[in-house]
């Protein structure tokens, strides 16, 4: 597979439609249709369902949009590293989930910025497994992840930050009239819950005699979605404290306190190029 036309492939399953995709891409429609066509040969696969009007994505069009778009990315990353410059630039990516040391990391890249303005971030929201996956791939050159996480193939720097746990209720719910929530509170109550094994275990341990969280109506990774079903009334959303607040919601803390670190971390024995290897300098200068 060339990158040339996977970068078709994408263009077409974004359009849904090989005329307007062809236009974007200055090719005429038959030479498109051919290039689609010999994917799907070398393949051996059906990528699209054709109709007059619109094309969508087969299950296998559906998983080679993912990873060539990976592929693109990783290759538009490669070529922007060994881009020569003059003047330290770059694009530096970074994954992470809604953390309280995202404030204290957003501080030190805006004054690693005011030093080197055209470094430039990308930002990836996702949960710790996520961001490893992709930091795994070269996808993402920084991760910040919530413990308990495996970072034993990987570099970090742990942040004087720590995450509260808590949960988010809505503000006519019997228990938003406390100060806090201690497990017995919410051993028999529907429970909004991560996704993330090594979290829903620490959770547990938490509950102590009661054993395990009661009742899980939902899990997810996305904060804002989670608490939307929260205020719908479908549980009380357990989650570490978001320097935000939402309409109908209380935050309300953990009894006994439990709290959590987050990581920077980066691969091993990676050869960086020097926008990344300058801001890791500066990070661990900062600390």
């Amino acid at each position: 597979m060339e990158l040339r036309v996977l970068r078709y492939f994408l263009a077409v399953a974004r359009e849904e439609n090989i005329t307007k995709a062809a236009a974007l891409l200055h090719l005429t429609q038959p030479t498109l249709s051919r290039q689609l066509m010999q994917l799907e040969q070398e393949l051996g696969v059906q990528l699209f369902h054709r109709s007059r009007y619109r094309i969508v994505l087969t299950d296998e069009g559906m998983l080679l949009r993912r990873r060539a778009q990976e592929l693109v990315d990783l290759a538009d990353k490669t070529e922007q590293e060994f881009h020569k410059a003059p003047e330290l630039r770059g694009e530096i990516s970074i994954g992470s989930g809604d953390l309280e040391g995202m404030s204290l990391l957003a501080q030190l890249l805006a004054s690693f910025q005011a030093l080197y303005p055209q470094v430039t971030y990308q930002l990836y929201s996702g949960n710790a497994d996520n961001t490893k996956e992709r930091i795994e791939g070269g996808i993402l050159d920084l991760g910040l992840l919530l413990e308990p996480v495996d970072i034993s193939k990987y570099d970090f720097i742990r942040l004087p930050v720590k995450e509260q746990w808590g949960v988010y209720v809505p503000e006519d719910s019997p228990l938003a009239q406390k100060t806090a929530v201690s497990a017995g509170d919410l051993a028999s109550a529907p429970l909004i819950f991560t996704q993330r094994g090594p979290v829903q275990r620490e959770l547990e341990r938490w509950f102590g005699s009661y054993g395990q969280p009661g009742r899980v109506t939902a899990t997810g990774n996305l904060p804002y979605n989670m608490a939307q079903l929260a205020r719908a009334g479908m549980g009380a959303f357990l989650t570490v404290k978001l320097r935000c607040s939402y309409e109908g919601l209380r935050f309300l803390p953990l009894s006994p306190p439990l709290e959590a670190s987050t990581v920077l971390a980066w691969k091993k024995t990676e050869t960086f190029p020097p926008a990344m290897a300058a801001l890791l300098e500066y990070i661990k200068n900062a600390f």
